[in-house]
């Protein structure tokens, strides 16, 4: 199975990345050699629609992770779709093959009591003068109790505060605004950051120690640091506290419309993930609880 010319279309015609291109090659490569050993094919134009299908099953008991399988399904389709694009061959074996879907991973939270421990560590902020700990402060108070994306956070401005209604603008994807309310305890802290700090034109709320804005890997530096001294959950980021403000909102009780307008989505699809969450607490309170729930012996 010759590739080369594809493989040359995608770097210089699709300008694909190097890395990609090689992995596209490996798979292919992979493909043809279970062509040659298992149905003794050897060009891409003798294969058919069940040999695709046999491979990618026993990809699937060999236990491949399905996003792997999807990525070799993708670069088997580009291939012949090639093909046949430029007359190479008529027939695609690749069509009407379905893609192999991935299950969506519940999003990781941080222990309600962890947060606690972490946020009382901090300072009064109506008696702090360390600007630098104090913004570590709101920075995490943000991303947990606004619920905030890591670039919504950096690109804060003071003007976007609004103290006298407890209300944050927040620019979110696609530069969509929306307004997220805020408690008093966040209040004192931003006021306080207000207090301490002098801005000029444009300039960001949150700033490193010269004054620049932060940028990502700052942010999610500072957030593992803080949280790798409080829990053991493995996952510790930025996005686990926007993860942990919804699911403990929906723990306890919040409209399912509401925490999607909080958390800035698009739709209603992508919020529901946080209902699944919610329902494995709750058979874990069902399975204690209930006389037939098979907690108790």
């Amino acid at each position: 199975m010759d590739t080369r010319e594809f493989l040359a279309h995608l770097t210089h015609q699709r300008r694909l990345s190097a890395h990609t291109v090689s992995a596209y090659g490996g798979d292919l490569e992979q493909f043809a050699a279970y062509c040659r050993s298992t149905y003794d094919t050897k060009g891409a134009g003798g294969v058919n629609r069940d040999m695709v299908k046999s491979w990618l099953a026993q990809l699937v008991e060999e236990g491949l992770a399905a996003s792997s399988i999807r990525r070799k399904l993708s670069a088997l389709k580009a291939f012949y779709l090639y093909r046949q694009t430029w007359g190479l061959q008529q027939d695609n074996p690749t069509q009407r093959i379905p893609t192999p879907k991935i299950g969506r991973r519940l999003p990781g939270t941080i222990p309600r009591a962890d947060l606690r421990r972490l946020f009382a560590a901090f300072p009064d902020p109506l008696v702090q003068d360390d600007v630098m700990q104090l913004q570590d402060h709101l920075l995490l108070a943000l991303l947990y109790q606004c619920g905030l994306r890591r670039a919504e956070v950096i690109d804060i401005r003071p003007d976007d505060v609004d103290l006298n209604r407890r209300q944050l603008r927040v620019r979110g994807k696609g530069n969509k605004e929306r307004l997220v309310p805020f408690g008093p305890g966040l209040a004192e802290l931003i006021e306080r950051l207000l207090q301490l700090r002098s801005y000029g034109p444009g300039e960001t709320l949150l700033q490193t120690a010269r004054g620049k804005a932060l940028y990502p890997r700052y942010v999610y530096n500072l957030v593992r640091r803080y949280l790798g001294g409080v829990t053991a959950e493995k996952k510790k980021s930025p996005h686990v506290l926007r993860h942990s403000f919804a699911t403990h909102l929906t723990e306890s009780g919040a409209d399912l419309n509401a925490v999607k307008e909080l958390l800035g989505h698009s739709s209603l699809a992508a919020t529901q993930l946080y209902t699944h969450t919610n329902l494995t607490r709750l058979r874990e309170v069902y399975r204690q609880a209930h006389p037939e729930g098979g907690g108790k012996k």
